[in-house]
């Protein structure tokens, strides 16, 4: 089963992030937190990896009907979306809310997931459309 919706985009890493906090924002999703991995291993563990970063993303109006009808939902929430880098490319990837349905198995999940992979992929092609 497939989790992920991705994109590779031609772009170095700090100009795909401010791309990505745009594209996002276009679709109504603001970002919460932001994990920078690289950094974080390299202080915890003295480990080095390319660039990642890890944002999450929340549409408030998308995530108070997703709370309504499942309040334990809030365990996939906000949606991450990962940015690293992968030779000359950054890849963008968002986990696919189509899982938010499959996981919990609520019909009532549908139109949120629907309606988040929509907003979702719209952002991921703006990326590539800027590419």
């Amino acid at each position: 089963m497939s989790y992920d919706r991705t994109v590779r985009v031609d772009t170095d890493f700090d100009t795909t992030v401010a791309a990505v906090r745009d594209a996002l924002a276009e679709q109504g999703f603001g970002v919460l937190t932001e994990i920078d991995v690289t950094a974080t291993l390299k202080k915890k563990l003295d480990q080095d990896i390319e660039d990642y970063l890890i944002l999450g993303a929340c549409n408030p109006q998308l995530a108070h009907r997703a709370l309504e009808s499942d309040r334990d939902i809030g365990l996939l929430l906000p949606c991450n979306v990962v940015v690293r880098r992968d030779g000359d490319q950054t890849v963008v990837q968002a986990l696919d809310p189509g899982t938010m349905v499959t996981l919990t198995g609520l019909p009532a999940m549908e139109p949120v997931a629907s309606e988040a992979t929509r907003r979702l992929d719209a952002a991921l092609a703006a990326l590539t459309s800027r590419d």
